[in-house]
């Protein structure tokens, strides 16, 4: 019962920090699009250029939706693997090694979201702007500690998920 809710946050958690992050990046094209095609049309005096700043807005924004993502990845085993000896294990050394990478990537994602908290209040205390829109670079790093912080509370899930799996082959459900 315990599990089949904590199953479903970290399903949820994941799920819209991906929809989330898969917002931004369209927001990230179109306003690239209408940045382009402003740089395109200066010559026709129309009044019209490029988004001021928009490699500011790209760089917060990307770095934000690549953290969004890390979650999903993490609950489908979405991760790059190498399988090279896993059919020459027996299934229980298979789970076993399940454990150990979710528990590397649970520690990946907790330094990783640890070292961006540091960061932010770094940029936060100094009042570290960005160049062109002098836009607040602490925001950014909060940006992308949401999804770095829900990676970590997923990856967590997934280390329980693997270790339900150890002592209960049964109970390993499918991706």
């Amino acid at each position: 019962m315990m599990y089949s809710y904590l199953n479903r946050c970290a399903h949820f958690l994941a799920r819209g920090m991906a929809l989330l992050g898969g917002a931004a990046l369209i927001v990230l094209i179109l306003l690239t699009c209408v940045s382009i095609i402003g740089r395109a049309l200066i010559p026709l005096n129309m009044g019209l250029g490029p988004i001021k700043g928009i490699y500011d807005i790209t760089e917060i924004g990307m770095a934000a939706a690549v953290f969004a993502f890390l979650p999903w990845c993490q609950l489908q085993r979405g991760h790059a693997s190498v399988d090279l000896f896993k059919s020459a294990y027996p299934a229980l050394m298979n789970r076993i090694i399940d454990v150990v990478v979710d528990l590397g990537m649970l520690l990946i994602a907790s330094i990783g979201a640890w070292r961006l908290y540091l960061g932010m209040l770094d940029k936060l205390r100094y009042n570290e702007t960005t160049l062109i829109l002098q836009f607040p670079v602490w925001q950014g790093y909060l940006a992308s500690l949401a999804g770095a912080v829900v990676f970590a509370v997923v990856a967590a899930f997934c280390v329980l998920r693997s270790g339900r799996a150890v002592v209960n082959p049964l109970a390993q459900e499918s991706l």
